[in-house]
């Protein structure tokens, strides 16, 4: 919401809805929906996210979903069924390792705005190579993978790598080790989610948001110092960081 969203919703297993309601910030909606034994989202959500769905701008899908089979199988229907804009993170890549031949079937309007986020050890995982392997062939591997299923990626780490399927590739110099913290990919997805919910190609939203994420990290850095850094702090730059690129 501070990169310009107008408004998010957050699914969420029905039971945990009371409770999220008391924490959450007050601008955010939430969605309760039909959840599995565990607590987490059910494959029989899918029917009505995709009813939901239809008056959104952007979905993202993958952060905290856990790796229940259920909610796996719910992952792998919406990524391939649901022809939105979409951020596919943590759990969302997670449920692809194995299935990566199912991209192939992605098609309609918006087939090509899917947008990948993992860092390095998720995206060892989703190729079934060593993180070693990912950390030294970064360009390289991008480019093959946006190659092979025709998405948009955004490699996580130092210098973060974007790349398209139509050959763009952008390699970004802002952030700092602080920013190695829980939520800090979070805020990065979000960020993606509002860039291309304004308009902007997946390729531009990514870039856009991930100089954006180092700037305002850089500026959190000055005031926290690095170590201290936490992801909220990232948020609270945002604004000030949009102001400096303006």
């Amino acid at each position: 919401m501070r990169a310009g969203t107008g408004m998010v919703t957050l699914g969420i297993p029905k039971s945990l809805n009371n409770a999220i309601i008391k924490i959450k910030p007050k601008e955010v909606m939430t969605l309760p929906l039909p959840e599995t034994k565990e607590r987490t989202l059910s494959l029989n959500v899918f029917g009505k996210i995709k009813d939901f769905i239809k008056n959104v701008d952007v979905l993202v899908v993958g952060p905290g979903l856990t790796q229940n089979k259920s909610t796996q199988r719910l992952v792998l229907e919406t990524i391939i069924k649901i022809d939105k804009p979409m951020i596919i993170d943590a759990d969302g890549i997670n449920a692809l390792a194995g299935e990566l031949n199912l991209l192939n079937l992605l098609h309609g309007v918006y087939a090509k705005e899917k947008i990948f986020t993992p860092h390095p050890g998720e995206m060892a995982k989703l190729l079934g190579i060593s993180t070693h392997k990912v950390q030294n062939n970064r360009e390289m591997i991008a480019k093959k993978f946006v190659k092979d299923y025709a998405v948009t990626l955004v490699l996580k780490g130092r210098n973060t790598i974007v790349a398209d399927y139509k050959g763009n590739l952008y390699t970004n110099r802002t952030g700092n080790p602080g920013m190695a913290t829980a939520g800090s990919g979070d805020v990065l997805t979000g960020m993606i989610a509002a860039f291309l919910g304004q308009g902007l190609d997946a390729f531009i939203a990514s870039k856009y948001a991930v100089y954006l994420h180092g700037l305002a990290g850089d500026l959190a850095a000055k005031e926290k110092t690095q170590i201290s850094l936490i992801a909220s702090d990232i948020i609270d730059k945002i604004p000030e960081a949009l102001k400096k690129c303006s």
